[in-house]
């Protein structure tokens, strides 16, 4: 793993264990926002992986998904929720 994919880990990681601390607090807001940093920081790990360069400056998960080819797979899942 490269320092900055370690870097996007490590940063996605300490966001789900503050989304924890703000579920045990109630704080449900917080917890969707932590919840969306992480994904969003681990798909960035990921796209660093597989391209070996720096990741989009994006907050757009779908988007950070297509480039890190990871979309297909996505909207599969996503329609077992309609």
């Amino acid at each position: 793993m490269t320092e900055n994919s370690k870097y996007w880990v490590e940063l996605s990681e300490y966001d789900i264990e503050t989304a924890e601390a703000m579920l045990q607090t109630k704080r449900f807001l917080y917890v969707g926002f932590m919840c969306h940093q992480a994904v969003e920081k681990i798909l960035k790990a990921y796209y660093n992986k597989i391209h070996d360069k720096p990741a989009p400056y994006t907050h757009n998960l779908f988007f950070l998904a297509e480039k890190s080819m990871l979309a297909a797979d996505f909207f599969g899942r996503t329609k077992e929720f309609y």
